[in-house]
C-alpha cells in the first residue's frame, strides 16, 4: 500500500512517454558535456596519480568547516581566483550545489531576483529556497529584464536586484547578451549571477568563459562547473572576497556537505592548466561545429550552431524519444530531451559536439538524422 502512490505516478509518466531510465554509455558520443574530451586526459590523470602517490587522501573526512578543509582545496581556490581574475573562489561539490548556495544565500529578504525563464533547474531549486522576490524574464530579452526591475522599483521595492542567466544555455545552445545585461546591471546597481556551466573551457581567452570580458567587476559572480569541458568534477564560485566569505558562513549546501575529495581538487587544478593551453582543442571543436552546420543543420533547414550544443526540436515527446532510440540503435549516442527539462511542445534531440567524436562521425550522424527524421 505504501508504494502505491509512487507506482501510480510512474505509470502516469510512462503513459505520457516521460518515464526515465538509466542507460549505459554506448555508441559515438553526441550526448556528454565532455566538450574538449578531457575526462580521460592523461595529463590530468597523472596529476591525480602523483598526488595519490605523495599521500593526498581520497576522502576529505568531513565538511570544509570541520576537518575536511585540505591544502589542495585552498590551493585550487587561490589558483581559480587568479585564473578567472576575481578576488576569491569557493570549490563546491558540483554546479547544482553551487546554484543552491548562490540563490538560497546571497539574495536577501526584500531583494529581487530577475532570472531568465530558461535558466538551469538547479537555479530554480535555489530560487525556491530564497527569501527574495523572484520574477522570470523572457529568454534573452534585455528589455524584459529592465522592465521587471522598473516595475519592482515602481511598486516600492528598495532591495538589491540580482540578474541571473546562463551564459550559454544548455538545451538551446544560444548565448546570453552579456554586454547589454551588464549595462542594465550597472544602471540599476544590480548584481549579475552568471552560470558558465557550458561556456567554461570552450569560450573566452584561455577558456575562461563567455563572461571573461566582465573580469573583476565587483557586481559579477560566476559559477564555473568542472564536470563539463574541464573533464573533472565539482564547481567553482568566483566573486568578491566578501561574497565568498558570506557563502562560507551562510550557505547551508556548503556548510553541511562533506567536502569534495582533495584528489578532485588536484584534478581541477590540472584541468585549469589544460584549458588555458587548449586553443588547439577549441579550434578542433570549432571545426566540428562548422561540419555540423553543413552536415546536419543545412539539410534539416536549421540555423548554423553558434556553440557546441545543437538542438533539433521535434515537438512531441514520443517523436523525440523514437528518433533518439533509432539513432542509438545506429550507433550514435544522442539523447531525447522532454519536459519538464524543456518547455512543453519543444521535445528535442540534444546533439552535443565533443572531441570524443570525429569529423567523420559528424558527417555520418548527419546522414542518419536525415534518414530518421527526414
Amino acid at each position: 500500500m505504501t508504494a502505491e502512490p509512487f507506482r501510480s505516478q510512474l505509470a502516469a509518466l510512462e503513459q505520457r512517454g516521460r518515464l526515465r531510465h538509466l542507460s549505459p554509455r554506448t555508441g559515438r558520443d553526441f550526448a556528454s558535456n565532455d566538450y574538449l574530451g578531457l575526462s580521460g586526459d592523461p595529463i590530468i590523470a597523472q596529476a591525480v596519480a602523483d598526488a595519490l602517490a605523495r599521500g593526498v587522501p581520497l576522502g576529505s573526512g568531513g565538511s570544509r568547516l570541520l576537518r575536511g578543509n585540505a591544502p589542495e582545496h585552498e590551493g585550487l581556490e587561490a589558483k581559480a581566483a587568479d585564473f578567472f581574475r576575481t578576488q576569491a573562489s569557493l570549490f563546491v561539490a558540483n554546479g547544482y550545489v553551487g546554484n543552491l548556495a548562490l540563490f538560497a544565500t546571497l539574495p536577501q529578504r526584500g531583494d529581487l531576483i530577475v532570472a531568465d525563464e530558461l535558466i538551469h533547474a538547479s537555479a530554480h531549486d535555489g530560487i525556491r529556497m530564497s527569501k527574495a522576490t523572484v520574477v522570470f524574464a523572457r529568454h534573452n530579452d534585455v528589455q524584459s529584464v529592465a522592465d521587471l526591475i522598473a516595475a519592482f522599483r515602481a511598486e516600492g521595492g528598495k532591495g538589491r536586484v540580482w540578474i541571473a542567466v546562463e551564459t550559454l544555455y544548455s538545451m538551446d545552445g544560444d548565448m546570453a547578451p552579456l554586454s547589454d545585461l551588464a549595462k542594465v546591471a550597472a544602471k540599476n546597481e544590480a548584481m549579475l549571477l552568471l552560470d558558465e556551466a557550458h561556456g567554461t573551457g570552450v569560450f573566452g581567452p584561455g577558456g575562461r568563459g563567455l563572461s571573461s570580458g566582465l573580469d573583476g567587476r565587483h557586481n559579477v559572480i560566476t559559477l564555473h562547473t568542472c564536470g563539463k569541458a574541464m573533464g573533472a568534477e565539482g564547481a567553482l564560485i568566483c566573486g568578491s572576497r566578501v561574497h565568498i566569505d558570506y557563502l562560507v558562513n551562510r550557505a547551508r549546501s556548503f556548510i553541511f556537505s562533506t567536502a569534495p575529495s582533495p584528489l578532485m581538487a588536484v584534478a581541477v587544478s590540472a584541468a585549469l592548466d589544460r584549458i588555458e593551453q587548449a586553443s588547439d582543442l577549441r579550434d578542433r571543436l570549432k571545426i566540428l561545429r562548422e561540419d555540423a552546420a553543413e552536415a546536419i543543420c543545412a539539410p534539416l533547414g536549421l540555423p548554423a550552431p553558434r556553440s557546441q550544443i545543437l538542438p533539433v526540436i521535434l515537438g512531441e515527446d514520443s517523436r523525440a524519444m523514437a528518433a533518439a532510440a533509432a539513432l542509438q540503435e545506429a550507433g550514435f549516442d544522442v539523447r531525447g530531451i522532454r519536459p519538464p527539462t524543456v518547455p512543453p511542445g519543444t521535445s528535442r534531440l540534444r546533439i552535443s559536439l565533443t572531441l570524443n567524436a570525429s569529423r567523420a562521425d559528424v558527417a555520418a550522424l548527419g546522414q542518419e538524422l536525415r534518414r530518421v527524421i527526414g
